[in-house]
């Protein structure tokens, strides 16, 4: 495939453009007397010809948020995704006000596209539900990053799959909008050597350039970078790559809490552990530290994880 930006810029400011949705009126079956807006959004090409679960649950977020009064920020979110989304056709967002009370506010969101050509009727790709809160005070305590090397003395992605003619590593190398560097060592190309004692991992993160954006959609930033690396602590346990052959994966469903809220431009640490892998699937635990070491947010994913001759 063939890349539309090569310059740092322009790909972060793709990201921005891509989480900024249009509004649309409400449509069809998905109309319910809750439901309060829609909108549309388009897809960003990847290798494989899916569309990548980060962004769905990125725009997802930056449709309830379009939803609620500016002095209300997203605290929590749960999505589950239940079908893998096509590219070639843009996806809308129907949101359904649940609650408006004193300082809460509950929306939930169905992500859908055009059915097949045996079935016309409109298909659910996510099923989303988010709260938001007015800044209060109240007690605080919270956990504190890890001691990790500064993230500028790491090798980006590019650096590490030099050299590597694959279009997945293409497309991770120079493209991702978002700057990814492994603390603990890359799994891209082989397993972790030290996969019987590996229990976490740590990865900084941020925009791969800085960019203007609302608040909003730096928390849509934030939840479309938490997907990137979910699955590497499971494949780092059970001895695993990127690479490994035969490897099928899928998210089945992905929660996020806001603890403070974060500028995306701005280096964050992601640490990650996986509790449990059983019955297909595997879990993820992620804590989100600030570069002051503060913790901004909590992340769990479940997804399906398949090795060769597993069905």
């Amino acid at each position: 495939m063939t890349f539309p930006h090569t310059d740092p810029s322009e790909i972060a400011a793709g990201l921005v453009g891509l989480l900024d949705l249009r509004e649309i009126a409400p449509f069809g079956e998905f109309s319910t007397p809750a439901t309060v807006a829609a909108y549309q959004g388009d897809s960003s090409p990847q290798p494989g010809g899916h569309v990548f679960g980060g962004q769905v649950m990125g725009q997802a977020v930056t449709a309830v948020g379009r939803t609620v009064s500016a002095d209300r920020r997203i605290h929590s979110m749960y999505s589950y995704f239940l079908a893998p989304g096509d590219p070639a056709h843009p996806i809308r967002f129907q949101v359904d006000a649940l609650r408006d009370g004193g300082s809460f506010s509950v929306r939930r969101v169905l992500a859908t596209q055009p059915g097949t050509e045996a079935d016309e009727e409109e298909r659910t790709i996510l099923a989303m539900t988010a709260s938001f809160q007015e800044s209060q005070d109240g007690l605080e305590h919270q956990e504190r990053a890890p001691q990790a090397p500064d993230p500028e003395g790491l090798p980006t992605t590019a650096e590490v799959l030099a050299g590597i003619d694959h279009p997945v590593a293409r497309y991770w190398a120079t493209q991702r909008p978002i700057d990814i560097r492994h603390v603990t060592d890359p799994i891209y190309l082989q397993p972790d050597p030290a996969s019987d004692t590996a229990d976490a991992q740590m990865v900084w993160m941020r925009t791969l350039a800085p960019v203007e954006a609302e608040p909003l959609l730096h928390d849509a930033i934030l939840a479309f970078a938490s997907d990137y690396t979910p699955f590497e602590p499971i494949l780092r346990r059970q001895g695993l790559s990127w690479m490994t052959p035969g490897l099928k994966m899928a998210t089945i469903n992905h929660a996020i809490w806001w603890h403070k809220h974060v500028d995306a431009n701005d280096w964050l640490l992601y640490v990650q552990r996986s509790p449990s892998a059983a019955g297909g699937r595997g879990l993820t635990h992620g804590q989100v530290f600030d570069r002051a070491g503060d913790l901004v947010a909590t992340v769990t994913q479940e997804g399906m994880i398949r090795t060769a001759g597993q069905r």
